[in-house]
C-alpha cells in the first residue's frame, strides 16, 4: 500500500541546490510515472492469471530480492471458467462482458476510459426466494453485475443485465460518502507527496533519504470542520523511514501529514507537527526470519515440524469450484472484494431425521471493521478506520502461504476481482480449506469403577476450518469459519501484524512528564503504543429450517424460594421473551443480567414440542466506550450494540452503509434498527460485533503476537439429539505411524 522510488538531491548553495532540486524534482516525477506504470503491470494489482504477487520491496538491500517459490496449490483456468450455481461470483469472462456494457453505456460511453474508475464489479445476488427455490440440475438463473464507478465526482450505482446485454439500473447518489478506494489509487497516492518541494524538504531536514521513503494512505473519517470534507474525496499520507529494517512502521516520521486529493492527486495540504521528534533506531526491529536467526546462538527456538497428514485424502469436497460438502455440513463458498469470504446457503445433515440438509443460514460475512485509535491529537486524531468499506477487506486479502497459513492438507480457493479499469484478476490463494484436528475432545464420558461398566468413550474433535487473511497496512485480520460435527458454526478472529506506533521524544518512562498523556505504552526508545479499539461486525442471514425466524432473549433471573420447605432460598429461571420488534432486538451485553439469544424458527418443532433453533453464544468481547455525538462514533454507531436484529432487505447488508469513505453514518445499521420494524416471524437477519480493546505492551514491539476472539452459532433444539454421537472414534489401525526420513 505505498511505494518508495526517489531520486536522492545534494545539499549545496541555496541558487545552485534550488536548480538541481526543480531539475530532479521533474526526473523524480518521470521516474514515478514510469515505476507506477511497472506497478500496476507486473504487481498484484493487475496479476496475469494464476501468477503470485511480487515483492515490492526491491530497491532496498534489506528486502528479500528474490523470495521463494511458494507451492502451487490450484490448477484453475479462470479464463474458462463458467458458474454453476447462482451464488457464483462472476467469472474472468462476465467480468469482461460488463466492463464492455458499461463502456458503451452513456455517460461512460462519451467519456475517455480513464476518466472514471470502477469501485466495485461483482455478482447482483438473484432473489433470495428464487435462489431457495433452485435446485442442481435447474437452468441458471440470470446473471447480473452489480457495479460501483465514479464519473465527474459522482458515485454512479448500475445493475447489469449480462443476458441482454444491458443496463437495467442507474442511479447517481445522493448521500454522503463515497465508495470503496481501489487499490490503484491506495497505491499511487503515496507517491503524491513526493511531487511537493515543502514535504521533501521537510523529510530531509529529519535527516531521511527520499529514496528511504515508505508511505501509507490513511482513511481521514469525516468530522464536519471543513466544507471540502463534503465535495472532495480526500486521504492523508504519512511516511517512515525504510532505512536498516523490513519493519518500517517503527520508524514513524511522526507528525508529517500530507493530504491529497484521491480524485485529482495533487497535495491540498501539508502539516509537519512532529519537529523535534526523532525518528526511532532500526535496531531489533527486523522480522524477517534469516536476519533472527544466530547459528552461534546454543539453545534455539526451532521445533520440530509439525503435519496433519491423511492417508486416505481430505474427508470434504469442493464440488463445481464453490460448494463444500464435509461432514454433516453442506455450504456455498466464495472470495468477495469487500467482505473477504462469504458463506452461503449453510445447511446441517440431520442423520437421524428425514428431512436431509435442514437450512442454518442463508448468508454470512464480514460486514465491517471500525478501528479507532485513542490519540485525539492533530496528527492522529482522525485515524479511524473503516477497513471494509474504505480499503476493501477482500481487496486486502493477501495470498496465503501452504504449510504455515493453512496446513498440509489444505485445499485453495482464489478470488476474481476487477481493477479500476474493470479488467478482471485473480488473487490466488486468498481462502483455504482444511480440516483440524489439535487433538481437542469433542465428547467423552468414562464410567467410574463404582459402576463396574468399564465404560470409556471418547470422539475426537475434528472440525473443517474457512480461512482467510488480509493485510490492510500494518494489522493482519485471519478470520477462521469453523463448522464443527456437533452443528456449531464458529467464528474466530485473530489480530496480528504489527502495531502502527507513534514517535516520540521520550526514551524511558522517568523523562515523561506526570501531566503529560502518551494515549498509549511506551514500548521502546522513542515508541509508543497507542490504544485503539477492533470492532468486527457479521452479518448473519439466519434461516433456521426456513426463513420466518423469530429473535428470542431468554434471561436468566433469580427467583426466591419463598414458601418452599426446602432451605434453598433462591435459584434462576429460564424466562423468554420473543422480541417483537427491532429496538427490542437491540443488546447490550451485561455480566450481571446473563441471557441467551436464540433464532428460532416458530413453526418447526421438536418430537417434543420445543421449537428448532440456534443461538448466539459469546465469547470474550468488548464494547465502544466513545462519546455517541463523536464523529467517528457516528459513523461507527454500528457498535454501540453487540447484537441487532433486523428484518431482511437485500439493501442493507453493510454496517457501515454502502458509501462509507466520509460519509456522516446517516445510512448505517444502528440507523436502519431505529425504524422499529416488526421482526416477529419474518426473514430476520442477526448482526454480531466482536470487539477488542488494545493496550499496546512491550510483547507488541516490534510485532505483534496473534490475539484472538470468537463466537458461536450453536445449535439449540434444532436437532433431536447430539449429533455428535455419529462420529467415529480413532482407531490405531486407521493411523499409520508417520517416520522421519533417513535422508532428513
Amino acid at each position: 500500500m505505498y511505494l518508495s522510488h526517489t531520486h536522492t538531491h545534494t545539499l549545496l548553495t541555496p541558487s545552485i541546490r534550488a536548480a538541481m532540486e526543480a531539475r530532479a524534482l521533474r526526473l523524480s516525477f518521470l521516474l514515478i510515472t514510469a515505476l507506477l506504470l511497472l506497478l500496476f503491470t507486473r504487481s498484484w494489482i493487475h496479476l496475469p492469471y494464476n501468477t503470485p504477487s511480487k515483492n515490492r520491496f526491491q530497491s532496498n538491500k534489506n528486502h528479500i530480492k528474490n523470495p521463494p517459490k511458494r507451492p502451487k496449490p490450484n490448477s484453475i483456468d479462470h479464463n474458462t471458467r463458467t458458474p454453476l450455481h447462482p451464488l457464483d461470483p462472476l467469472t474472468v469472462q462476465e467480468i469482461n462482458r460488463a466492463r464492455s456494457i458499461l463502456h458503451s453505456h452513456p455517460p461512460f460511453s462519451s467519456s475517455p476510459s480513464n476518466s472514471f474508475t470502477i469501485h466495485s464489479l461483482v455478482l447482483q445476488d438473484p432473489d433470495k426466494q428464487l435462489v431457495l427455490k433452485w435446485k442442481t440440475g435447474d437452468p441458471l438463473l440470470p446473471r447480473r453485475a452489480s457495479v460501483v464507478a465514479i464519473l465527474n465526482r459522482q458515485s454512479h450505482i448500475l445493475t447489469i443485465d449480462l443476458g441482454s446485454e444491458s443496463v437495467i439500473r442507474h442511479e447517481i447518489t445522493s448521500s454522503s460518502g463515497f465508495p470503496t478506494m481501489t487499490i490503484e489509487e491506495m497505491n499511487s497516492v503515496t507517491s503524491v507527496p513526493l511531487t511537493d518541494p515543502k514535504f521533501n524538504r521537510t523529510v530531509r531536514n529529519r535527516a531521511v533519504d527520499l529514496t528511504d521513503l515508505a508511505c501509507l494512505p490513511i482513511s481521514g473519517g469525516w468530522f464536519g470542520v471543513k466544507e471540502e470534507e463534503n465535495t472532495r474525496r480526500l486521504i492523508r499520507v504519512q511516511c517512515y523511514s525504510l532505512q536498516g529494517t523490513s519493519n518500517f512502521y517503527m520508524r514513524p516520521i511522526e507528525g508529517l501529514t500530507v493530504t491529497v486529493d484521491l480524485d485529482t492527486k495533487q497535495v491540498v495540504e501539508v502539516e509537519d507537527r512532529g519537529r523535534g521528534i526523532p525518528i526511532p533506531a532500526a535496531a531489533n526491529t527486523d522480522y524477517i526470519y534469516k536476519h533472527n536467526t544466530n547459528p552461534n546462538t546454543k539453545k534455539s527456538a526451532r521445533i520440530n515440524p509439525i503435519s496433519i497428514e491423511q492417508p486416505k485424502g481430505p474427508s470434504f469436497e469442493i464440488k463445481n469450484g464453490h460448494m463444500v460438502e464435509w461432514a454433516n455440513w453442506e455450504f456455498h463458498l466464495k472470495a468477495d472484494p469487500r467482505a473477504g469470504v462469504i458463506i452461503s446457503r449453510a445447511m446441517a445433515r440431520d442423520f437421524e431425521g428425514s428431512d436431509g440438509l435442514r437450512s442454518v443460514m442463508y448468508k454470512g460475512m464480514t460486514s465491517e471493521l471500525f478501528v479507532p485509535y485513542m490519540d485525539p491529537t492533530e496528527a492522529w486524531y482522525f485515524k479511524t478506520y473503516m477497513d471494509a468499506g474504505e480499503y476493501g477487506f477482500g481487496l486486502q486479502a493477501m495470498p496465503l502461504e501452504p504449510l504455515n497459513d493453512c496446513p498440509r492438507n489444505a485445499r485453495f480457493m482464489d478470488g476474481v476481482f476487477a481493477a479500476a479499469d474493470g479488467k478482471p484478476y485473480v488473487r490466488e490463494n486468498m481462502i483455504c480449506v482444511f480440516e483440524s484436528y489439535g487433538g481437542e475432545i469433542g465428547w467423552r464420558h468414562s464410567e467410574s469403577p463404582i459402576t463396574g461398566m468399564g465404560i470409556r468413550e471418547v470422539r475426537p474433535k475434528v472440525t473443517l476450518v474457512v480461512r482467510m487473511a488480509a493485510s490492510v497496512a500494518n494489522y493482519d485480520y485471519i478470520v477462521d469459519w469453523e463448522f464443527q460435527m456437533d452443528g456449531i458454526i464458529r467464528v474466530k478472529v485473530g489480530l496480528s501484524g504489527i502495531l502502527m506506533v507513534k514517535g516520540t521524544p521520550y526514551d524511558h518512562m522517568n523523562k515523561v512528564p506526570e501531566q503529560e498523556e502518551l494515549y498509549g505504552t511506551l514500548l521502546s526508545e522513542n515508541v509508543i503504543g497507542v490504544v485503539h479499539d477492533h470492532f468486527v461486525t457479521f452479518y448473519l442471514d439466519m434461516d433456521v429450517d426456513g426463513s420466518e425466524n423469530s429473535f428470542v432473549k431468554v434471561n436468566l433471573e433469580r427467583q426466591q424460594n419463598s414458601g418452599s420447605k426446602t432451605p434453598r432460598k433462591s435459584y434462576l429461571r429460564a424466562n423468554r421473551h420473543i422480541a417483537k420488534t427491532e429496538k427490542e432486538a437491540q443488546i447490550q451485553f451485561k455480566l450481571y443480567e446473563p441471557a441467551e439469544y436464540h433464532v428460532v424458527n416458530p413453526s418447526k418443532l421438536t418430537r417434543v414440542g420445543n421449537p428448532v433453533g440456534y443461538k448466539v453464544v459469546p465469547r470474550a468481547t468488548a464494547a465502544s466506550l466513545l462519546d455517541h455525538d463523536d464523529p467517528p462514533q457516528r459513523r461507527g454507531a454500528f457498535t454501540n450494540n453487540q447484537i441487532y436484529v433486523t428484518p431482511y432487505n437485500e439493501s442493507e447488508q453493510w454496517a457501515g452503509g454502502l458509501f462509507v469513505y466520509q460519509s456522516h453514518g446517516e445510512d448505517t445499521l444502528a440507523v436502519w434498527s431505529e425504524r422499529d420494524r416488526d421482526i416477529e416471524n419474518k426473514d430476520i437477519v442477526l448482526w454480531y460485533t466482536l470487539g477488542f480493546h488494545h493496550i499496546p505492551c512491550q510483547e507488541d514491539f516490534p510485532i505483534m503476537p496473534v490475539v484472538s476472539s470468537s463466537f458461536d452459532l450453536k445449535p439449540v433444539n434444532f436437532f433431536e439429539r447430539n449429533p455428535i454421537l455419529s462420529v467415529p472414534p480413532n482407531f490405531e489401525k486407521d493411523l499409520p505411524v508417520c517416520k522421519a526420513d533417513a535422508s532428513a
